[in-house]
């Protein structure tokens, strides 16, 4: 396991006190998301593992979306196993470790989801985990736009509330990727913004002009207003450039 000063928060319980349902509350909709975007490419999954699992919720989301697949969570974070015994009866299996040291055979697919943006030294990591996964689903929140740049306070909040140590726009998460050996095959953006659980009247009444903008370009209202999140499904077996 690395040992890297950034997993400090994680190992010695800092995250879990800044965010104590560990964002459970958007586990429904991302697992929708996930089970969308698998059926789309047509994988066949008997084996899902989500590494950087945190509470847990996705995985327990996913079970009647696929009630014979193995499912199984890592997480580096002692703090995550304190939610994993709410889903028992799921049969899911939690590790308390970094899935990279662990001896496991290739598995169908790996969930990468809000993790990228949390590593240290993301383009080592893709690379070395590349081989361990037929199919990996990627989340990315879309941090950088105009807005939050000419703000910067956004970006600032995400790197001290919950860890953000890069930030993308789609073409740069599709451009990291790419480079590190990976083909997509199918991209989307999630309309977070409008979306994703957890928004009240008034946050949904300022997105109205980004969802204007959207209408014409998603992603020219994600590169100049924000509030988008990017769901990728890539192989691992040959990296391919998108336009």
């Amino acid at each position: 396991m690395s040992s890297h000063p950034a997993e400090r928060r994680y190992l010695e319980g800092d995250y879990l006190a800044q965010n104590p349902d560990w964002d459970s509350g958007d586990s429904a909709w991302k697992a929708d998301l996930v089970s969308a975007a698998i059926a789309r490419s047509g994988i066949e999954a008997r084996e899902i593992v989500e590494v950087g699992c945190g509470a847990g919720g996705v995985l327990a989301a996913l079970r009647p979306a696929f009630p014979q697949a193995r499912l199984a969570g890592y997480d580096i974070a002692p703090g995550a196993q304190t939610f994993w015994a709410a889903y028992e009866s799921a049969g899911i299996e939690f590790h308390v470790g970094d899935f990279l040291e662990q001896a496991t055979p290739t598995v169908d697919v790996v969930l990468l989801l809000d993790v990228v943006e949390h590593l240290p030294d993301p383009i080592e990591f893709l690379s070395r985990i590349r081989p361990r996964a037929r199919h990996f689903v990627f989340h990315f929140p879309l941090d950088l736009s105009v807005l939050s740049v000419l703000r910067e306070h956004p970006l600032l909040h995400v790197r001290r509330k919950v860890g953000h140590l890069s930030y993308y726009t789609r073409g740069l998460a599709l451009a990291l990727l790419e480079e590190c050996g990976f083909r997509v095959l199918d991209v989307r953006f999630t309309a977070a913004g409008l979306n994703a659980p957890g928004r009240g009247a008034a946050a949904r009444l300022a997105s109205l002009p980004r969802a204007m903008l959207r209408a014409f370009s998603p992603d020219l209202a994600a590169r100049l207003f924000g509030g988008e999140t990017l769901i990728v499904v890539a192989a691992s077996d040959a990296a391919v450039t998108i336009d």
